[in-house]
């Protein structure tokens, strides 16, 4: 079983390794330039965000990671080596506890992270032809109560 606690700023390094693992590994639209600007912007969020968890291996090495506020997923990433083995599912269960609706965004070109949302009760509401950043990548938004 994989243990969710709460993030801690020393661990954002390797959180960014398994964010860029995991980009490279999912988001297959995104440009090499691309990938690093966002690397960019998720580093300066990464210590701003309310709530940040972290999934880890039995070895108590970080293989995923949420972060959250008020039910509202601004990132989910697992290490590709854990794909598939419930760490995205046990940090979305971890981060239900405490609030009966979740609310994420997922890139429209990134149909596997739609299909495990929605395979975990997600359904869309909506959509964006930008993402946050106004850049040109179409959000799906989902809910799921």
């Amino acid at each position: 079983m994989t243990r969710v606690e709460r993030a801690r700023p020393e661990q954002h390094a390797a959180l960014l390794r398994i964010w860029r693992a995991a980009v490279e590994a999912t988001h297959h639209f995104l440009t090499p330039a691309d990938v690093e600007f966002y690397a960019g912007v998720v580093a300066e969020h990464l210590p701003l965000v309310p709530d940040l968890r972290v999934a880890l291996s039995a070895a108590g090495d970080p293989v995923g990671f949420i972060g959250q506020s008020g039910g509202e997923v601004a990132m989910l990433f697992v290490d590709p080596v854990a794909h598939g083995t419930g760490v995205g599912t046990a940090l979305l269960d971890d981060v239900a506890r405490d609030h009966p609706v979740l609310l994420v965004d997922v890139n429209e070109q990134n149909p596997a992270a739609r299909g495990f949302y929605e395979s975990r009760g997600f359904t869309a509401t909506g959509r964006s032809p930008l993402d946050g950043e106004g850049r040109p990548f179409p959000l799906v938004h989902l809910r799921r109560p």
